[in-house]
Formats: structure tokens, sequence, C-alpha cells
């Protein structure tokens, strides 16, 4: 009999596939926890998004599997079918959580529709796009729901939105036989975990390092590819988002609720995301802070070899995308070299995930006359560009406890940031003994670059207060972010959750 694999992380859109942030966290545990066995489940949307892995999987990973959510449709045929009528009725009552989310799905309905729900002979995939049965159920829902829309939206909303929930039960019929599952996000992943807890009856721990649903709400926000059909004889009922826009932030709204409900513990990276996590519906009494933490040695050399005065680089790491809003920092440096005329803005991060926005991001360094200030550099390694940097700056709409601000400071170089996520925390410190060591840096507001051209030449122009901010970073890293302090506390949630499962 094949020996239950310790862990089984639910990973969605990210590791292995995917660097940054939360992909960068998930190999530093695996890796810092070489006494535990891990299984990976990867959820992507579809296998033209993704190319070869960029991590090398570590000796403790003894299991990968590879899940697509878009990707099953092409493969069916399409063929008239009635369905079974019982089952699709517990599928409309499981849709009118999705449709009303002010409770999560009761865990005996989650039992119930995960046991059918994808299953060839059941319910499956099949019978939700051709069946009779499946109709009725759409037509209802959108007569009690959605009259006001036009069906043919409702009916693609419809459609795109709960047929990844075929795949995600699928999946879930043939998990690993693991001790614990720990999904690293709510959405998908934290929904296939509530359907493992239900399933595997084993504990259930989520991770969020950002918050996701609200990350997903700003894409749906900015989303192009939902046409703003606003109605001419009752406007008032779409003012503030299109009706498919909300129908998919419900979706996703639901997706963290069951998850929340259905996890042991619920992990946030500092107490303002704890915070929202409550808000959102998470119980008080699951909720907890475990830090993030970095290899403070690895950054060592780099502080060795930080100049005697502030080079004039500013360095923003991080992917290329718009929720980095890449655009502020080039308008922002822009600003800053009025004052500063040999400065320069590195962005360092791939660009492999938006090319439309790096396209619009190289006509704008274009157009502001910068080409000669302004570099993409692509991914590089960032404890060895360190030291080449004056200043760190994130100019992020949206970050939950941003990596890149803890290696700045170990190695000495003050940082700059919008006030999203745990920046404030990490660069002013958090309330007692952390603050009192001082700042680290300038905190700036969202979208502004103004503010962020004064915060560099302020932090740029005192070489003496330079070196000082810096040291303050490096000091306040090495008291709070040291990564084996995340380690010893993972390694005990861990530790609790596998003697806990038995009373699961």
């Amino acid at each position: 009999m094949n020996k239950d694999v310790d862990i089984c992380l639910l990973l969605e859109g990210t590791y292995p596939y995917v660097r940054g942030g939360v992909s960068s966290w998930v190999h530093q545990i695996i890796s810092g926890l070489p006494e535990l066995t891990f299984h990976l489940i990867f959820l992507g949307g579809h296998p033209d998004f993704y190319g070869d892995p960029v991590y090398e999987l570590p000796d403790n990973v003894v299991g990968f599997d590879v899940h697509y959510l878009l990707s099953d449709q092409s493969r069916l045929k399409a063929s008239p079918r009635s369905g079974r009528s019982k089952l699709f009725e517990a599928w409309g009552n499981f849709l009118s959580f999705f449709e009303n989310n002010q409770e999560p799905i009761p865990s005996d309905l989650l039992s119930e529709v995960s046991d059918f729900l994808g299953k060839k002979g059941h319910l499956s995939l099949a019978d939700f796009l051709y069946s009779r049965a499946s109709w009725d159920v759409l037509t209802e829902r959108y007569f009690d729901v959605a009259e006001n829309q036009s069906f043919v939206d409702y009916f693609w909303t419809y459609r795109n939105i709960y047929q990844p929930l075929f795949i995600l039960s699928r999946i879930s019929q043939n998990l690993p036989r693991a001790k614990v599952f720990h999904s690293v996000s709510t959405g998908y992943a934290g929904f296939l975990g509530a359907l493992a807890r239900q399933k595997n009856h084993c504990p259930f721990l989520l991770t969020e390092h950002g918050i996701y649903t609200k990350e997903r709400k700003i894409d749906l926000a900015q989303a192009s590819w939902i046409k703003d059909r606003h109605s001419l004889i009752d406007i008032s009922m779409h003012r503030d988002m299109d009706i498919t826009r909300k129908t998919w932030v419900r979706f996703f709204e639901q997706l963290g609720l069951t998850a929340y409900h259905q996890a042991d513990k619920i992990i946030a990276l500092y107490e303002g995301n704890r915070q929202r996590q409550h808000i959102d519906g998470a119980p008080r009494q699951k909720t907890q802070v475990i830090v993030n933490g970095i290899n403070i040695q690895r950054f060592h050399a780099a502080y060795e070899k930080r100049p005697d005065k502030p080079p004039l680089v500013v360095g923003l790491v991080g992917r290329v995308v718009p929720i980095k809003d890449i655009k502020t920092f080039i308008r922002t440096i822009r600003g800053a070299i009025e004052q500063l005329p040999m400065l320069e803005g590195w962005i360092i991060g791939p660009k492999e995930e938006d090319k439309d926005y790096v396209h619009e991001c190289e006509l704008l360094i274009e157009s502001l006359g910068l080409t000669n200030n302004v570099k993409l550099l692509g991914s590089q390694n960032v404890a060895e560009i360190l030291p080449k940097l004056g200043v760190m700056m994130l100019t992020s709409i949206s970050e939950a406890q941003p990596l890149v601000l803890l290696e700045a400071m170990a190695a000495g170089i003050p940082c700059i940031a919008t006030e999203v996520g745990a920046c404030r925390e990490i660069i002013d410190g958090a309330a007692g003994e952390d603050a009192a060591l001082g700042s680290a840096g300038e905190i700036i507001p969202i979208a502004s670059p103004v503010e962020g051209a004064q915060a560099i030449v302020k932090v740029l122009s005192n070489t003496d207060d330079w070196l000082k901010v810096g040291d303050i970073g490096k000091e306040r890293v090495s008291h709070y972010y040291d990564e084996k302090i995340m380690y010893e506390s993972y390694r005990n949630l861990y530790k609790e959750a596998i003697n806990g499962r038995d009373r699961v």
C-alpha cells in the first residue's frame, strides 16, 4: 500500500510555471521543509497559457498533477441528451448559493454535489453543456435572477462560469492520499480544497498572499472582454457595474466564502489582510498571521557591495502587468529626472504574461522621451542587481507582502512603495518595537507619479540619510522577517494538522 504524502499543495496559475512572489514562496516552503513530502496539483486556464516549468522541483516533491479548467469543452462532441433531472435539481440548488452569496455552501450539499458532478454516468460536463435537464435549470435561473439581462449574454456567462466546477469536482474524486491539503489561494484552488476536505475527510489549510477575491474584482473591473450593456429602460440597476461583471464577482465571492468555512486554518501574511478575511466571511477563530521570510544570508554580499553614495537608479522588480502599474512608474521617472537628470529607472521582471501591456509601456517610454532613462531588463538575479540600485520602488495597485521589499532592505537599499498590502508595515514597521526602529523608506499613494517623484528625490538627495534608512531596513528584516521564523511556523502548522486529522 502506498504511503500517504504529507502535504498536497493546491496551486492556481502559479508554481512551477510562473515566476513571482507566490511561486517563490511555494518553492521556498517546499525546499525549507525537506522532512515533509509534497504532492503538487497545478490548476491552469488553458495549456496555451503556459510554457515549460521555470522551477526545478525539489526532491521532496513526490507527485505532480496538471489540470486545465478551460480545455475540456473543445474535446466534447455536441449531442442531444436528456440528463438526469434529480441530479440537476441538486445542481440548481447548488447554483443558488452563487447567485446569493450571503451564506457558504453547506457541507452536506458540497459533499453531495462533489460525489456526482463531472462523473460519467452521473452529471458529466457533456450533460451540463448539451442536455435538456441542464437547459431547464439554465432557463429557470435566468428568469429567477437575470431576466433583465440579454439571454445570450447570460447563456455564455453561465457556461463559462460553471464549467470549471465540473473539472474541479472530477479532480476531487481522484486526489492523492494526503495527510493535509493546503491551498495557496481561495478561488478555484481554494474551492478544490473545500471539496477535498469533504471527499477525503482530511485537514484543509488555506494561505492567502493577496486577497484573491479583491484581486479578481480589480481584474473584472478592467476586463475588456466583458461588454457593458447598460439598459436605457432601467439604467439605475447597472450604474455601478454591468450585471455580467456582478455575476462573476458573486461567483468568486462564493468560492472564497466556501473555502473559508471549510478550511481548518486560514493564514494571512499581515494583520490588515487578516481583518479583510473577516470582512469577507472568514471565521475569526480560524485565522492567524504568519509573515513571509527571506534568506537574509543570501543578500549579505549585496549589502557588503552597497556603494558609499546612492546610485541614481530606481529599480522596480515585478511582472510587467497592469496590477503592478508599470505605467505610473514610468511617469514617476519622467517627473524625477526634472531634478535628477541622470536618473534611470530599471523595470526588472518577466515580460511574457501580458505582451499587449508590455507594448503599451514601451510606447509610453518612447512618447515621454525616456528611451535613455527607462529600461525593461526582463528577469534578473535580484541579489546581484541590488547593489546597483539607489532605491527599490513598487507602484502596484494591489500587493500582499512583497518579498522584493524585504530583499532590498536586506541589502541595505531604501524602498518606496504604494500604500497597499503590508507595504507600510514593512517600511515603517508594525506597532511597537518594530516601528521604533524607524522608517526604511517612503510610502506614497496609488497612481501618484508626482508624489513618487518627490519621494525619489528625497531618498536619493542625501547620502547620510540614504545609508541610515538602508540600515534601518536591514535591521528590521533581520529581526522580523528571517525565513527560519516562517519555516518553524509552517512546520508547527503542518504538525498540528497532521496530528489532528483523525478528528476532522
